[in-house]
Parts: structure tokens; sequence; C-alpha cells
């Protein structure tokens, strides 16, 4: 009898403990309604300038990497290839769809050690910073192989500095 209660309350926390993160994050999504919707994929995009294949790790605010963007499926981890094209950089993402940042939206390329509970040793993530409508954003890129690493950050801070300003891009 003590085995049965015991396995029905814990059945019973499981579930409780599931449905108050739905609850949050339904909430989060709610409060972040007014983010705007993502830049499309233009139809042609050039040759890529380095691609890589990894993990997707989210959006959040920029400097704060505990808030992470529901809205849109940024916030989902996913595997993911990470493409750098003279129009932008295009996320190919498995299980959501492709997150296309164009290049006057970037604002920065930097490399940390973690992000939105992802970490990893020094220096292991991509961090590109850039604009959605008013919100500035951190999107978080873990390479597979450690090699890929310096030549993406080369071509995206190459696009970065030969990109036009974010304004003029977005006519602010």
């Amino acid at each position: 009898m003590v085995k049965e209660l015991s396995l029905i309350l814990t059945l019973v926390l499981i579930i409780g403990a599931l449905a108050l993160i739905w609850a949050g994050w339904r909430g989060r999504l709610r409060r972040q309604a007014d983010v705007e919707p993502l830049p499309a994929v233009p139809a042609a995009l050039g040759a890529p300038l380095a691609a890589a294949e990894g993990q997707y790790v989210a959006s959040t605010t920029a400097g704060d990497w505990l808030d992470r963007i529901a809205v849109h499926q940024l916030g989902l981890r996913t595997n993911a290839e990470l493409s750098v094209h003279p129009e932008g950089v295009l996320f190919e993402r498995s299980g959501a769809g492709p997150v296309f940042i164009p290049a006057g939206r970037l604002t920065g390329v930097r490399q940390e050690s973690g992000m939105a509970g992802k970490f990893v040793e020094k220096d292991g993530l991509l961090v590109l910073s850039w604009t959605l409508g008013a919100r500035e954003l951190d999107t978080g890129f873990r390479t597979r192989r450690a090699g890929d690493k310096a030549l993406l950050l080369e071509a995206l801070q190459d696009l970065i500095s030969a990109a036009p300003q974010a304004e003029a891009d977005s006519g602010k």
C-alpha cells in the first residue's frame, strides 16, 4: 500500500511540475506577443561564405542570457546548420522554422562559454547580436566541429563590417 501511495504522489508531483513549466512558457509567449515577425528568407541567396553544422542554442534578450525569446520558436534548442551569405545569416533548424538575419541587422559577434542553460568550454559558443524591430537579441550557436568556429567567426566579422547600418536596413 505504501509503494502505491508513493508512486501516486510522485506522479502527481511530476504532472504538477510539468503543468507549471507549460504555464510559464505560455505566460512568456503572451508577454512577448509584441515581438516583430522574423525577416523572410530571401528567395535567392548568394553562395555561402561559410557554413557549419551544429546546435542552435537559443535567442535571448541582449545582455540577459536567461530571458529566452519564446515567440517564433526562437527559444527552442535544436540541431541546425548556420550559413553566412552576402545577404545575411541563415539558421536552417531541424524541427523548427529557419531564422534569417539580414546583414544590416547584425550588430556584433563574439565567443562565449554559455547562455540560456547551455554551458561549454571557454569561447565554445558563437553569439550573434542583432536587432529585431526595437529589440536587441543575442543568438547562440555551437559548431559540431571546433575547426568550423574560426571560419564562421571570420566570415561573420567580415559580413558585419561590410554591412550597411541597421537603421538604414530597417527604415528607422
